[in-house]
């Protein structure tokens, strides 16, 4: 059995880490840290895990594990490990944006690899600790890597929307739900934090397309701001001389080994993947214009699920142990 640690268990991410992990057929969860919280049942703060009434919230650390959780806000976990000493020996998953960039992808002695298995899976089997993806970067990134890997994008004109929990839980006036409901609004329009690691990983199978720090400008994202919970639903819009079928060949070609992504003849839509762990992407195409749609959960694997299967693979079980997860169809 693997023996979790988890940092920061009271927010959204580490609650949908704690419902993974307590199902997780190979994972023992040895402790659950919010200094907040410390004490109480985890119950008390994710109340659908009321029938784990053993599981409790600490303000202590244990060494006593094989792989810690970090799931703190931005910028978080770099403080964490420069005021905690974690021995060698315990991997680290980060779900924060703080060692994602190559740039930053040091931290002391660790080495921190970027967790996206679609491109870099037998890095991540290998890896001590794991840069865990952004959620929207993971949903763009998966529907045009495809393309980077044939050389193919110049311009790219992205939108997303996604949902409340997007926000985290602390609330503010955007993700009440008096300010919600019924709403829509656009930020951070081509700004968003995700844009430097995107670029990243579509350079990294197409040389020719420029980092974040070396062209700002074709990469252009607006992000929405949706009326509803979960889930993420992506539009990509880049010039393209392939035929739609030679593109659908190419995609499913790129993706007929991922676990938990899934290349669509069906236009897709967000209760396809709400509360799972896969990405499905939909190809339209009118004239040279191509449309790339992907859509995830971006708790699940926009965060914590995507966390789950990293460490399933570091640790050589199924890629899909416990992650078999049914979507709220209905």
């Amino acid at each position: 059995m693997i023996k979790v640690g988890i940092i920061g268990g009271a927010g959204y991410t580490g609650g949908e880490l704690i419902r993974i992990l307590v199902n997780h057929p190979g994972v023992e969860i040895g402790f659950i840290h919010s200094k907040s919280n410390a004490g109480n049942l985890v119950s008390k703060v994710h109340q659908d895990l009321i029938s784990e009434n053993s599981l409790k919230f600490t303000s202590e650390l244990s060494n006593d594990i094989d792989v810690l959780f970090l799931c703190m806000g931005h910028g978080d976990s770099k403080k964490f490990l420069t005021e905690n000493t974690i021995p060698g020996n315990i991997k680290i998953i980060d779900l924060a944006n703080d060692f994602r960039l190559i740039k930053d992808a040091k931290f002391g002695d660790r080495e921190f690899v970027y967790g996206l298995p679609e491109i870099n899976k037998a890095a991540i089997q290998s890896a001590q600790n794991i840069a865990n993806p952004g959620c929207f970067a993971t949903s763009i990134q998966l529907g045009l890597l495809p393309l980077a890997k044939e050389n193919l994008l110049k311009e790219i004109y992205t939108t997303g929307i996604t949902g409340s929990t997007g926000a985290g839980q602390k609330l503010s006036a955007t993700s009440h739900f008096s300010w919600r409901a019924n709403n829509i609004q656009a930020y951070k329009t081509l700004t968003h934090q995700h844009l430097d690691e995107i670029q990243q990983s579509l350079h990294q199978l197409q040389n020719s397309f420029p980092t974040w720090s070396e062209n700002k400008e074709v990469l252009n994202f607006v992000p929405w701001r949706g009326d509803f919970p979960r889930g993420i639903y992506i539009s990509s819009t880049v010039s393209c001389d392939l035929s739609l079928e030679e593109l659908n060949r190419t995609y499913k070609n790129f993706y007929k080994d991922a676990k938990f992504t899934f290349v669509s003849d069906e236009p897709i839509f967000l209760k396809q993947i709400v509360n799972t762990n896969n990405a499905v992407i939909y190809l339209e195409k009118i004239g040279s214009k191509l449309v790339v749609h992907s859509a995830t959960d971006n708790l699940l694997k926009g965060a914590s699920g995507q966390a789950v299967q990293n460490m399933n693979l570091i640790f050589g079980l199924d890629e899909d142990a416990g992650l078999r997860l049914k979507a709220n169809y209905f």
